[in-house]
Order: C-alpha cells, then structure tokens, then sequence
C-alpha cells in the first residue's frame, strides 16, 4: 500500500463492483444525493474513465457528467476525472493506445485535494475491483492507495454469488473494509432473486444497505432513499 494512504483523509468511499455494467454510476450518484441530504458537501470522484460521447462542448464521459451533476462541490475536471479515454476498452489497453500511464500516486494526490474540499468524496472505480490500471498495477491497488473503505455493488444477475463473494474476498485480502454492500436487480427475469439476495446476507463481511429493484430509467434520487446510509455518513 502507498505511504499516501495513511496520510489521506479518510473522509469517503470507493465503489467498486462485480462486473462492468452493474450499476457502479447509479450507486455513486444515489449516494452523493443521500448524504447531500444529510447536510454533508461532498463530490464525486471517478479516477479512470473509458469511452466519451459527443457534446455541444466536446467529447465527454456520461459516467463523470452524472458524477459531477450530483455533487454539491464543484471541482476541475481534471481533478474528478484525472484520466479519460476515448475507446470503451479495458483502461490499461486504453492508456496503452494513448501512449499514457495511469499514475495511482497522482490519483491519491488529486484525491487528496477533493477530500479537503468536501466531507464525503464518493469515488467510483473502472470495471470489477480487480482491473488492470497499467502493466504492474490493478483498482485493487488504488483502493488501497486510498485507503477507502469499499461499497460493493452486486448486479443480481446468475453467476452473481460466485462474482459477490469473490469479490468480498479480495477486499478484505487487500486490507480493505467493505462498508457495504447494495444489490442492484439488473436482470428483471432472475428467478428466486430474493433468495440470492438472502444467501449473500449469509455470507457477506459487510451489510447490505440496500435492493435496487429493476428500472429502464433508474432514477439516483429515489435509489438514495432506499440506502442505509445515516451508519456510513457517521463512519465517513
């Protein structure tokens, strides 16, 4: 682990999850509107970013907009977005291709500045937690850098018990306090979705703070006040 860890403030959390596409970007969102309705300040954080859209001001990643939409501390994109890449691959193959290397120590610094700023920095890692980032190091690694307690967004999808408790694993293999867990119901025709639900609240190291039920449109707002979240705001 990086010697910056112990000198971050700890004021946040990492959010990671089983697989790319399970609902990393709505779970950071619900929770900067939930604690910013518990009257904290708090800003979004997405370190590494893969594949933008076009706008009328350019090119754009629609995870970071969403991020930076529901914070209530306005910072650089450079700051809450350190490295963006335009294909949608895998990030190191991305870097790779734009001739950079992600530097998890510059992520830990500019973090380092958001966390000053505000009382909870929510930071959404890339893919699963265990991501390649460049030819030696993983998102693993950079939860550690930060030394954040880690939200696993779990998409309730068949295969998911093997991926949630694999991954619940590797946190605590890293060091890592898992703050919690939230199941996200991403596949409406899961059958016995409950029960799946039910055996990982057997067997998960951390709480479950909350079931996303399936929406074409899910919207973070109402996402948030079906979280647990006055515990983590104390813990934050």
């Amino acid at each position: 682990m990086s010697p910056l860890a112990s000198r971050l403030s700890p004021r946040g959390f990492f959010v990671t999850g089983t697989d790319t596409g399970v609902g990393k970007t709505l779970v950071s969102c619900a929770l900067l509107y939930g604690f910013a309705a518990l009257g904290k300040s708090v800003i979004g954080m997405k370190p590494v970013a893969c594949g933008v859209v076009r706008s009328a001001t350019g090119l754009v990643n629609e995870d970071v907009a969403l991020l930076r939409a529901a914070g209530n501390v306005e910072a650089p994109l450079s700051l809450v977005n350190p490295y963006c890449f335009e294909p949608p691959i895998a990030p190191h193959l991305a870097a790779e291709q734009a001739g950079v290397t992600i530097d998890l120590t510059h992520i830990a610094q500019v973090f380092e500045r958001l966390a000053a700023a505000a009382d909870v920095v929510v930071v959404e890692g890339v893919g699963g937690f265990c991501v390649p980032l460049n030819h030696s190091e993983d998102s693993a690694e950079l939860a550690q850098y930060l030394g954040l307690p880690v939200i696993l967004v779990v998409g309730m999808r068949l295969g998911c018990l093997n991926h949630a408790l694999l991954t619940a694993h590797a946190i605590r293999a890293r060091g890592l306090r898992l703050a919690g867990w939230i199941a996200n119901r991403i596949d409406p025709a899961m059958e016995v979705a409950e029960r799946n639900v039910a055996a990982l609240a057997e067997r998960m190291a951390g709480p479950l703070l909350g079931v996303i039920e399936f929406a074409t449109a899910p919207d973070p707002r109402r996402v948030a006040v079906q979280l647990a979240l006055p515990n983590l705001a104390r813990s934050s």
